[in-house]
């Protein structure tokens, strides 16, 4: 992980340049955008899980769009599908070892988020 003086040293630069240092922010936020995803990873954060169950534990998600967020956490290695040779077939979601990664990410955007709210509201 960089340092603050690195991130900022990489901040004084040529346009080009910054566009290429900030490449893996826009990766990172591409990954984590939208408002469904950090919810379906914290669903997954005990033990693998189905689908209804996913469902259920996230208030307001669709079956299409949890489907598609699901996907997409599967193409991001962040989620794992196993299907299961049962009658009728059993599908379970569970996270992957790469996806503990993004604990720091997420306790700093946290930090960050809880400072932003206290900057625009006041609490």
């Amino acid at each position: 992980m960089k340092t603050k003086s690195e991130l900022t040293k990489e901040m004084d630069c040529q346009p080009e340049e910054c566009l290429a240092a900030l490449l893996p922010v826009r990766d990172a936020l591409e990954v984590l955008s939208g408002r469904w995803k950090l919810p379906i990873l914290i669903a997954l954060s005990n033990r693998p899980k189905r689908f209804k169950e996913i469902s259920k534990d996230i208030n307001g998600i669709t079956d299409k769009m949890l489907s598609k967020e699901l996907k997409d956490l599967e193409v991001n290695k962040l989620v794992i599908r196993t299907v299961y040779d049962t009658f009728p077939p059993t599908v379970e979601y569970s996270r992957t070892e790469h996806s503990h990664t993004l604990y720091k990410v997420i306790s700093a955007l946290n930090e960050w988020g809880t400072l932003h709210r206290k900057e625009i509201i006041g609490k």
